[in-house]
């Protein structure tokens, strides 16, 4: 805490320079800084719209540069279509594709393959030799020919064993029945000749393979309209597959390695040029399956002290080509000019204010000098000396504040005796005003409260009536509902036993019929085929023991419906608190169940040895019936929020009961959810908080339990959370004995549909 005695000593000369030397100090400075952020933002701006018009640019080149081996391809199925071009006239077709490649600078070769092995094509593979001319027999026997300036054949330049019906352009394209592009591939014993190839099919008027096309097109040349994009110093435009494989860059280092004489593509984090592979690892950590990248992202990374602004970007085409287009430009390329210009204003800084350290330094004595003479006749003054007079000059006000003293000490002994006298009169004054101020804020502030506790306790009864007239009415409504189907429940269920001895016997009628007569009449036999008498006598058992089951199960809903309708009770009465949270259970068994895309909640139960307890059992049964929703719903959260593991705990609510002091129980509802907050643990009772979505929870289940449980029964509810790993609610009710516990001690089981089984003794006390 800054010593204020001290600041008041300060002398005047120090507070003149001060303040005038850091003003102009923190204006360069601001202006320095203003200045250096506008530049970096500009800066990255600009390396936007860079990397956006380098990113489209590469698009378009790559649009046309792999579009013109399609464009080939479909020029050459037009003419086979017209009658123009004769596939099986090999040496013709040659002499004609050696036009093309001569006229296509970008393609490395061009030519077919029939389905009998014969090929024909020409382009430029060889080293020395500019376009040769390809063809291929069934025989197996391939000639490459040099040719003259007119493309005739003048001599054998190399010799081949190749199968072109089992190469990858001629099966891919075949099967595909389209026109695709190849994987990018190495040919075996040409160093460099890494490619892709455009291949189409051709089919005649029977829909019959005629040949396939192809176009080989060399990565190589992706290099070099790369290296003719400007981007930055060292900026670099690279091409990668989704498998990160380089397909081209701007750089003057190579995409492919040799390695015993065969061409193999590089990584792009394991590029030569360090920009291209600082970029590609940062793009591994961040996107380890490089797939899910399907739009265009601007990014920044920091690698090896300096900044990086880069941006990725798919290219795919209709023929099966994907791609990915990044680009990336260093800070610093940007950034040398704001450096410059951030240390000239550092330099002006520093310059400025040595200067106005010395013009504050002159103009503080100038200043200083007739206010030190105003300042020892005023301390004279102040010592009971009055008859001080000072002669002040140079400065127009000092002369006026001069005038004024000398003025002012000739009145003040008159206005001396004066001022006593008035003091007095206002410290009275003061002294009842203060006392009136007083005692009127306390008459505010008790007002203030009291309205507060007013409408707090209005909103609280509202809603508790609004929520306690709805559960009346649902009470009503279950136990009625419950009551009409409880008869003819009862009927079917009172009526299964008889049918099904009767049945029983029938059936032994039946089979002392067959027995006595094996052979019946033709009539008879056909009416027991008809009817399958044999199924019938299999399956009535079963379908009244079926029926049974049935029954049993309406009548335990119907039980626990009837249970839990004691919502509108409002009195005390003897009550086994397991009923309760067994019709709580079973009113909540469909979300408790699984569904196809999610498991179902186990419901893990431990009860205690516990005694008939003396509560509101219809009010307490709305205490359990919230604390389950709640649980149940922070599962289902905690489900739809992250994809389970096949590992994973499964969605669980444990309940548990057991004995409290002084003669009580204690009631544990706990789940493996995604757990509360400490800071919304603090609001969990308050009315009308909710976390739920509008339209899904009112934020007053929590508060009329806590209600129900704190001023209606006298108990404790509480919670206990943490995030990410549950969270337990207890309920703490006090005194509520009817009579002692038995010492037979209760197991617990475990349900879910159906559910492993937890055994826990009356006298446990922990989890």
């Amino acid at each position: 805490m800054p010593n204020f005695k001290s600041l008041k000593k300060c002398p005047l000369r120090l507070v003149l320079i001060v303040p005038f030397t850091l003003q102009t100090f923190a204006i360069a400075g601001l202006i320095g800084y203003l200045s250096f952020r506008n530049g970096q933002e500009t800066v990255a701006d600009l390396a936007q719209q860079l990397e956006s018009e380098v990113s489209n640019r590469v698009e378009r080149d790559l649009d046309r540069h792999l579009g013109i081996a399609q464009q080939i391809n479909q020029i050459n199925v037009d003419l086979i279509e017209q009658g123009l071009l004769n596939l099986n006239d090999l040496e013709a077709t040659g002499h004609y594709f050696w036009k093309q490649a001569k006229l296509f600078k970008n393609t490395s070769y061009i030519g077919y393959a029939l389905p009998t092995g014969e090929e024909a094509g020409a382009g430029r593979w060889i080293e020395g030799q500019d376009v040769v001319i390809f063809q291929g027999v069934a025989t197996g026997n391939d000639y490459a020919y040099a040719t003259d300036e007119q493309g005739n054949r003048t001599e054998i330049v190399e010799t081949l064993d190749y199968d072109p019906l089992s190469d990858e352009w001629y099966e891919k394209g075949a099967a595909a029945g389209k026109a695709v592009w190849t994987d990018i591939y190495v040919t075996e014993g040409f160093d460099g000749y890494i490619s892709a190839t455009a291949a189409r099919p051709v089919y005649d008027q029977n829909q019959q393979l005629q040949a396939v096309l192809l176009v080989d097109y060399l990565l190589s040349d992706l290099n070099d309209f790369l290296h003719n994009i400007e981007v930055s110093p060292r900026g670099r435009v690279f091409i990668m597959q989704r498998d990160g494989l380089l397909v081209g860059n701007s750089s003057d280092t190579p995409t492919y390695t040799i390695a015993a004489g065969e061409a193999e593509q590089i990584p792009a984090w394991e590029s030569e040029d360090a920009t291209i592979q600082l970029t590609a690892s940062y793009l591994q950590q961040q996107y380890p399956d490089f797939q899910s990248i399907q739009n265009v992202k601007k990014f920044q990374f920091w690698a090896e002290g300096e900044n990086y602004f880069a941006q990725i970007m798919p290219w795919q085409d209709e023929f099966g080509l994907d791609w990915l287009v990044v680009t990336t430009l260093p800070e610093s390329d940007f950034m040398a000019q704001l450096q410059a210009n951030a240390r000239n204003t550092v330099l002006l800084s520093l310059a400025g204010l040595v200067v106005a350290i010395g013009i504050g330094i002159l103009t503080s004595r100038w200043v200083t000098r007739p206010i030190t003479q105003l300042m020892n006749a005023s301390e004279q003054l102040s010592q009971g000396e009055l008859d001080q007079k000072v002669e002040v000059q140079g400065i127009q006000e000092l002369e006026t504040l001069g005038s004024a003293f000398n003025r002012m000490a000739g009145q003040l002994r008159h206005s001396f005796r004066k001022l006593e006298s008035t003091n007095q009169a206002l410290a009275a004054a003061n002294h009842a005003l203060e006392k009136s101020n007083d005692e009127l804020e306390q008459r505010v502030e008790e007002r203030t409260a009291d309205l507060q506790q007013t409408l707090r306790e209005l909103r609280r009864t509202q809603a508790q009536l609004v929520q306690t007239e709805k559960m009346s009415s649902l009470g009503q409504l279950v136990a009625g509902v419950a009551h009409e189907i409880n008869n003819p429940v009862n009927f079917i269920y009172g009526n299964i036993a008889p049918a099904k001895e009767y049945a029983q016997d029938l059936l032994a009628l039946i089979d002392l019929y067959q027995n006595a007569l094996p052979h019946p009449p033709g009539e008879i036999r056909d009416r027991i085929e008809a009817i399958d008498l044999e199924f019938i006598q299999e399956d009535l058992l079963q379908l009244l023991s079926s029926m049974s089951f049935g029954a049993t199960r309406i009548r335990e809903i119907v039980t626990s419906l009837r249970n839990f309708s004691r919502l509108d009770e409002a009195d005390f009465k003897e009550v086994d608190v397991h009923e309760g949270i067994e019709s709580t259970l079973m009113i909540l068994h469909n979300r408790l169940k699984g569904k196809p895309d999610q498991a179902g909640v186990e419901i893990v139960k431990a009860y205690g040895n516990l005694p008939k307890i003396n509560c509101c059992p219809g009010q307490l049964n709305q205490v359990f019936m919230n604390l389950l929703t709640n649980a149940i719903d922070a599962l289902d959260e905690k489900l739809a929020q992250a994809d389970q593991a096949a590992d994973s705990e499964p969605p669980t609510i444990r309940i548990v009961t057991q004995l409290s002091q002084p003669e009580g129980v204690a009631i544990h509802i706990i789940d493996n959810g995604p757990g509360i907050p400490a800071e919304i643990q603090a609001k969990l009772f308050d009315p009308f908080f909710t976390t739920k979505p509008p339209g899904q929870g009112t934020g007053l289940g929590l508060s009329i339990s806590h209600q129900i449980v704190t001023e209606r029964h006298g108990g404790s509810l509480t919670c206990q959370s943490t995030v990410g790993q549950g969270s337990e609610f207890v309920i703490q009710l006090p005194n509520c004995w009817v009579h002692p516990p038995q010492e037979a001690p209760v197991s617990a089981a475990s349900s879910s549909e159906p559910s492993p089984t937890l055994a826990l003794n009356a006298s446990a006390q922990t989890l």
